[in-house]
């Protein structure tokens, strides 16, 4: 496609993601400067589209941005009341008290909200501001200028053929250059990947760490809900086969958000996690909570989890990443927003003294620094250690000296001092022949569901005579590698039925990939051990169609 002639348009900053990090870029830049000439490319069909998060918000990235959120109407409406920590049993839990938990872990003054909802909210103010913003625009290229640095994107390309040549319905796209190029794509972004292996801007760094978020949401009986209550927990089903954990929001209207999380640094490949939160909801307190209640929307997305020793370089000649590009989630506290919106804000007042300074497609040391020392920087680096000895010791370890690390870097010190993750999470999946298959119980079609039947519950679609935005690269690796020495793990950590081995009596399998089914959540580029599968993005408009996620 690079010798293709295409429109061009210049602007001083070019926004590529409409999520909580890009949204509030483009915003302080509209507020330094109202003739600053912005605009924000999203591929969901509208904003809030593709935005799914737990979501308990701590309001202090809106505070710094828009101090008058409240009164201009933000749907943040439902503040938490209270919160509880449970370790579970198969058959029981057991409270975890809240008094030993450093502060930091408080929900006080936070809000249960649809970050959907809360983007769709900031689009409004930043389209009042004058901000362009074109849902429906994947960004499938970067541009370069001619010393190498970035200077702009392809977006808007339209009608490929099935085999990625040009058709006569083909629409080339057009190149959007800026003086800058802000990438807020959310978790492993397709660019996002590409800038960082072209600058090696990961050198040095630890490996990123994933978590893969699923999340329901259910109306229930009136009587059972409690609006404002939040409730985590930990240990069953998961036990020592996968660290993470599980969430239930109370949120407006009879709803609840019941979102399960799976850290995919899971050794056994037969690990199935989609089934974990299946089989998480039959647990007597949440099966109890959930009774005659009916699911009416899902999703699944990947998390960064990696945290401060994980962050890369944000920073390459005329591009910066923001938010999850880098991997700003605070992982005990399961939140990221605040600091994507604090990252967004901090890009916008780099590149503006920049931009007045006369100068462009440099690279934005103002904002790295801004980043790495101040409110973002400070606090990442006090729950630092948590995810890898999470990882290293598992769950009763990591929460006695996670939670004694966490009290030390509150105070001021640390005994522990930076921790090292190891191994990417593509590298910690063993052999299959170390570890013994898993049984799941079968959906019952009320409270579980099969794979399929949720991913309708996404209103997922791609046009389907488009190029497969899913790639391998090497077509035999699957049935060659992938089957035999990992048990084709494909099959079971893609959280919406992408992958499948199918066998044919007499014939070798065949691996076949339905990318229909994509929701976009990335795992297969994370997780995959031989690192064959890369996810591209599709055309734009296409994938899932969130609601209120």
């Amino acid at each position: 496609m690079a010798e293709i002639e295409r429109e061009t348009m210049e602007y001083d900053v070019v926004i590529v993601g409409a999520g909580p990090a890009g949204l509030s870029a483009a915003i302080r830049l509209k507020q330094l400067d109202p003739d600053c000439n912005v605009v924000v490319l999203e591929k969901g069909s509208e904003v809030g589209a593709h935005i799914l998060s737990g979501a308990v918000l701590d309001p202090c990235g809106l505070d710094a941005l828009i101090p008058d959120w409240k009164e201009k109407g933000a749907p943040l409406n439902v503040p938490v009341k209270e919160d509880k920590f449970y370790m579970l049993g198969e058959a029981g839990q057991l409270r975890v008290p809240n008094f030993p938990m450093p502060p930091l872990m408080s929900n006080h003054g936070n809000y249960i909200v649809s970050m959907g909802n809360v983007c769709r909210w900031m689009a409004e103010q930043a389209e009042e501001l004058g901000v362009e913003i074109f849902p429906g625009m994947a960004c499938s290229e970067m541009v370069y200028g001619d010393n190498g640095e970035v200077k702009g994107v392809v977006a808007g390309v339209f009608g490929l053929e099935a085999d990625g040549s040009i058709g006569e319905n083909t629409e080339p796209g057009m190149e959007l250059h800026g003086k800058y190029v802000f990438l807020s794509e959310g978790v492993r972004g397709s660019l996002s990947k590409q800038v960082i292996a072209k600058y090696a801007l990961d050198e040095g760094k630890e490996p990123q760490k994933y978590g893969l978020g699923m999340k329901e949401i259910w109306e229930i009986d009136p009587d059972k809900h409690r609006e404002g209550s939040v409730t985590h927990t930990m240990g069953w089903p998961l036990n020592k086969n996968a660290g993470g954990g599980s969430f239930i929001y109370h949120l407006e209207n009879n709803q609840v958000y019941v979102g399960f999380v799976v850290h995919l640094g899971y050794k056994n490949p037969h690990v199935f996690p989609y089934m974990e939160f299946q089989r998480f909801k039959h647990h007597p307190m949440v099966a109890e909570l959930l009774k005659g209640g009916k699911r009416v929307a899902y999703g699944a997305r990947a998390i960064t989890e990696g945290g401060y020793q994980s962050m890369p370089k944000m920073v390459a000649p005329g591009v910066a990443l923001l938010g999850c590009s880098v991997g700003m989630v605070n992982v005990p506290r399961i939140k990221g927003n605040h600091n994507a919106m604090l990252s967004g804000k901090a890009a916008a007042e780099a590149a503006m003294a920049a931009i007045k300074a006369d100068r462009s497609g440099d690279e934005l040391t103002a904002y790295e620094n801004d980043v790495r020392t101040g409110a973002i920087g400070a606090d990442l680096k006090k729950v630092r250690n948590v995810k890898p000895m999470w990882s290293k010791w598992g769950l009763t370890a990591s929460l006695a000296f996670g939670g004694f690390d966490m009290w030390c870097n509150t105070l001021g010190f640390s005994v522990f001092g930076t921790l090292a993750h190891g191994k990417s999470d593509a590298e910690a999946t063993e052999k299959a022949s170390k570890h013994k298959p898993i049984d799941y119980p079968k959906p019952d079609g009320t409270l579980s569901f099969d794979r399929l039947t949720n991913v309708a519950f996404s209103f997922t679609n791609h046009e389907e005579s488009q190029p497969a935005h899913l790639t391998l690269k090497d077509p035999d690796v699957p049935v060659s590698v992938n089957l035999p020495e990992y048990a084709g793990p494909s099959a079971r950590y893609c959280p919406a039925g992408v992958y499948e081995f199918v066998e044919e009596e007499g014939k070798d399998a065949r691996f076949v990939i339905n990318f229909q089914n994509c929701v976009h959540c990335k795992t297969c580029d994370i997780k995959d051990p031989s690192q064959n599968i890369v996810w591209t993005t599709p055309q734009g408009g296409d994938g899932p169609n969130y609601p209120n996620m």
